[in-house]
């Protein structure tokens, strides 16, 4: 197995771990079928992905398991991805406490319902990284970076973060809670300013990428904006 590999499986495994604790202690109890079901779907989406990568584009599963907040080099996208992370580490501990305190009432069927919106936002990943090896999880261009504009890249500029979108909905209803949605909406400013500033940064640095802003009008929401 290679290194690259190896350490993909040590962040998944770390995920876990974390995304376990927060939930269920949180929550004060294991007794939450909504956040098992929710973290099964997440995560063998994600080995699902990382097995794909692993076999066919090990670059980019490098590139994946790298980067954060603190590596990002403009003080937006600095802002932005850590309210980003920090939103979703919000949206998650609410809707665990909202499972602790019975605040929220909410349909097996709309459950599943949520499920299937993270399956879907995954598999929008999915989609994303068979298409452009250049995904990186900070702004920046690499030497060599061709402009994509074919697949999910064809409907909108930033399918990644639109799959990010579909996941945030979707994890509040998998988790059974209303209260969750109150960390969408910042999520949303987040991805909103994010992804203006990376089209800023992508217009100077990568050859083609103005041309192709004017190809595809649609920033995020086919059709819509």
């Amino acid at each position: 197995m290679s290194r690259v590999a190896l350490r993909a499986i040590g962040v998944l495994f770390e995920a876990v771990i974390f995304f376990a604790v927060l939930l269920f202690v949180t929550a004060g109890t294991v007794a939450y079928w909504q956040a098992w079901l929710f973290m099964g779907v997440y995560f063998l989406s994600m080995a699902g992905i990382g097995i794909y990568l692993a076999r066919k584009d090990p670059a980019l599963l490098e590139r994946r398991t790298r980067g954060g907040p603190g590596e990002e080099k403009g003080l937006v996208q600095k802002i932005a991805h850590a309210m980003l992370a920090i939103s979703f580490l919000v949206l998650l501990a609410l809707s665990a406490l909202d499972h602790r305190f019975g605040w929220s009432f909410m349909t097996p069927y709309l459950v599943v319902a949520g499920d299937a919106l993270v399956a879907l936002g995954m598999y929008i990943f999915f989609r994303v990284f068979k298409e452009n090896s250049y995904t990186l999880t900070t702004v920046a261009v690499e030497a060599g970076q061709p402009v994509i504009s074919t697949g999910p890249y064809a409907w909108v500029r930033h399918p990644l973060y639109a799959g990010v979108l579909v996941l945030t909905v979707g994890a509040p209803l998998a988790l059974g809670s209303w209260w969750g949605f109150v960390s969408v909406l910042p999520m949303v400013a987040s991805v909103g300013v994010r992804l203006l500033d990376e089209e800023r940064v992508l217009a100077m640095e990568l050859a083609g990428y103005s041309e192709y802003q004017a190809k595809v009008k649609r920033h995020l929401v086919p059709f819509i904006w």
